[in-house]
């Protein structure tokens, strides 16, 4: 009777390229809006938006950083069995913490006099927008096939 778990060694999932470069991307957008953010900030109402700006953008990076870099953890154990619940717990972990994490940040944010409210909310939804661009941008020039990662019976 054989084992129904392929066991041995697991090859790194095709998907973790993309995450990779979708991660530097946002890394280099969130720097695009802390200063692009932070310039325009500042000339319109001064150091309050532009740390403002500056607060989005570290945010922006954060947020959208985690789900990329949680996937890239979770890809880590691809030998497991009980890889799939890993992944998902994993993921939906994180996203759980990102939940809780930006509601404390907008009650502890909310109503501080060196915070402009508007540009903090402009720069968040750049970076949101621009991430989603980015995403699709890395995906759509990606050449990954679609069953990259399939291991046949012949192949053990």
């Amino acid at each position: 009777m054989t084992d129904p778990l392929l066991r041995g060694n697991y090859p790194t999932p095709s998907s973790n390229p993309v995450f990779s470069k979708i991660l530097r991307f946002d890394a280099l957008l969130a720097i695009a809006i802390a200063v692009i953010g932070g310039v325009i900030g500042y000339l319109a109402v001064g150091w309050p938006g532009a740390v403002s700006a500056f607060v989005g953008a570290a945010m922006v990076l954060v947020f959208v950083g985690v789900t990329a870099a949680s996937i890239l953890i979770a890809n880590r154990y691809t030998a497991s069995p009980i890889y799939t619940t890993l992944f998902f717990v994993v993921v939906l972990g994180s996203w759980m913490v990102k939940f809780i994490l930006f509601i404390v940040l907008v009650i502890l944010l909310r109503g501080q006099p060196w915070l402009n409210d508007m540009a903090l909310f402009l720069s968040i939804v750049v970076g949101v927008v621009g991430s989603l661009a980015v995403d699709v941008v890395v995906i759509a020039r990606n050449r990954m096939p679609y069953a990259s990662d399939v291991r046949l019976p012949h192949d053990e």
